[in-house]
């Protein structure tokens, strides 16, 4: 369970799901469902498109906005690309960076994640850095490997002053949309190796206060067994983000 010095987070990426009209009218049940207020934080990332429309639907919510990804340029000659300076402009507090589905269809390597990440900071806005390993990692004995590789990375420049507003979304590919999602014991043992990773880089002050979500086929059933866990400080939440009645029991599952 979440120590007093951090407070859980539940975030639902909506991915590519839900028009603007949509996402209001989600955001509005949430809203609605969400009262009393939860012990966790709480926070949405709707499609590019609907962020301007959900930030105004939210206002007088503690629900924050985010964004699901970022290009670390504020503005150029980038054609497609949406920059840290839009994504503050329109009031995103959290921008995911380094989701596995970025890594893996749009082929985003460690350094790009870097690079997001330190943008993101940089306009005073929080990073939420997924890594994760494969299924194939995993069954040649390699998940510690390349999480602590994928964390390094993301981390590689960062001061530490930056550093203590980052959020670590620890998410096995190999259970996101699957229906499979890692044992309590094995995300709390990977959680740990992360929390160890940051106190390796920025001291275990900082790293008492980091705070580590699990992603990866997150649902009503498993949330509360996962958040139970003393590292296990939230959760990334796909699927059952898109409707309100799962999403909030998620979130009532770290009270």
């Amino acid at each position: 369970m979440t120590t007093p010095e951090r407070r859980p987070l539940v975030a639902g990426n909506w991915k590519l799901f839900k028009t603007g009209s949509e996402a209001v009218a989600l955001v509005r049940e949430l809203g609605q469902l969400l009262q009393p207020a939860p012990r966790a934080e709480v926070a949405v990332a709707p499609v590019f498109t609907a962020l301007v429309t959900v930030h105004d639907a939210l206002a007088g919510s503690e629900i924050k906005l985010a964004a699901q990804d970022v290009y670390w340029e504020a503005q150029g000659a980038f054609t497609g690309e949406v920059g840290p300076l839009q994504l503050k402009d329109v009031g995103c507090h959290y921008v995911i960076v380094g989701h596995s589905e970025r890594r893996q269809l749009f082929h985003e390597s460690d350094g790009d994640v870097n690079r997001k990440a330190r943008a993101v900071l940089a306009h005073g806005m929080a990073p939420i850095v997924c890594v994760g390993e494969t299924l194939v990692e995993r069954e040649a004995g390699r998940a510690t490997e390349v999480v602590v590789r994928q964390m390094n990375a993301a981390l590689e420049g960062m001061a530490e002053s930056a550093a203590a507003r980052i959020v670590i979304a620890y998410e096995p590919v190999w259970a996101i949309g699957t229906g499979r999602n890692a044992a309590p014991s094995d995300a709390q043992q990977m959680h740990a190796q992360i929390r160890s990773t940051f106190a390796g880089r920025f001291g275990q002050t900082l790293a008492s206060g980091l705070r580590v979500l699990y992603g990866g086929s997150v649902k009503a059933d498993n949330a509360a067994a996962l958040m139970a866990q003393p590292d296990v400080d939230g959760a990334l939440v796909g699927g059952a983000a898109l409707a309100a009645a799962s999403f909030c029991a998620i979130v009532r599952a770290a009270d």
